[in-house]
């Protein structure tokens, strides 16, 4: 078949550059998507660029700004997240009453009585907070947890879900897309956390009329949906899909092959919800 466009924040290898080289470009493209599944894991690096003190009402803490770096790739869009020394406590908590032997060794930063708004104490957690997310990362069992998980884009994907459902696209998308990334980085592309996500987009950008990357989403979707028969998503995404290719004038055959399928296979499809209805009944436990 052929290439899909590429995905938000997909990076074509370095081959997709050299058009001049026998291979056709979309070849190679192909041959890159490939060979990008064979190799080993990327290095992610943790690198806290910036902290800032916040004041509410009757407490005051630091928010750190943590960016995912893949060592060796330039990211045009990084992914990014904010968190407070509480939220970093509640992981540490979790994943200890469940990896006990695995945390053992892993340092974590204590709770200070006083002084800890100094910029020393704050450059010291930076510090700490970095090497204790690379600590965790490096153990598979670990990375793979949906404690750790969920600590990076849980709180993105219940934001994103809230704008959706108050019509406010712009700001969701954003969210949708930062999620996306962190998910990318974080190499868990084939989750039913994903899967929402690309609804989201999906769903944000079609009502920006931004109906070629919408199409994209659903493309990708599809494909991750491939080789499973039955998924509550993957009638939506088919439906939205055929709607958007004849919008944009692609090839919606495949589709409506496969939405035919799925009405001889199972309930009739006019009770199937659409995407946007799926996102927003979708519980973020």
């Amino acid at each position: 078949g052929r290439a899909p466009p590429p995905s938000p924040g997909a990076e074509w290898g370095p081959a997709a550059e050299r058009p001049g080289s026998s291979l056709l470009t979309r070849q190679l493209q192909e041959l890159w998507r490939k060979s990008r599944g064979n190799l080993a894991p990327q290095r992610l690096l943790f690198e806290v660029t910036s902290a800032s003190v916040v004041s509410e009402r009757s407490s005051k803490y630091v928010l750190y700004t943590i960016y995912l770096i893949r060592s060796g790739r330039f990211d045009k869009a990084p992914a990014a997240i904010t968190r407070r020394y509480s939220d970093f406590e509640r992981l540490n908590r979790r994943l200890r009453c469940r990896f006990g032997c695995d945390m053992a060794g892993i340092a974590f930063p204590r709770k200070r009585l006083r002084r800890n708004f100094t910029a020393e104490t704050i450059a010291k957690r930076s510090r700490a907070f970095e090497q204790f997310l690379s600590h965790l990362h490096s153990i598979a069992e670990i990375r793979r947890s949906p404690e750790f998980l969920e600590f990076f884009f849980l709180q993105d994907l219940r934001v994103a879900q809230r704008l959706t459902c108050t019509g406010m696209y712009r700001e969701a998308l954003a969210t949708w897309a930062n999620a996306y990334r962190l998910q990318d980085r974080l190499g868990v592309c084939s989750s039913g956390r994903f899967l929402l996500t690309l609804a989201g987009l999906a769903v944000c950008h079609q009502e920006l009329d931004e109906l070629g990357e919408a199409h994209g989403c659903c493309e990708q979707a599809l494909q991750l949906l491939e080789t499973q028969g039955s998924h509550p998503l993957l009638g939506p995404f088919l439906q939205a899909h055929v709607h958007l290719a004849w919008k944009v004038g692609k090839d919606k055959r495949r589709s409506e092959a496969r939405l035919q399928d799925l009405r001889e296979a199972g309930p009739p499809l006019q009770q199937q919800p659409t995407l946007k209805e799926c996102l927003i009944k979708e519980p973020l436990e």
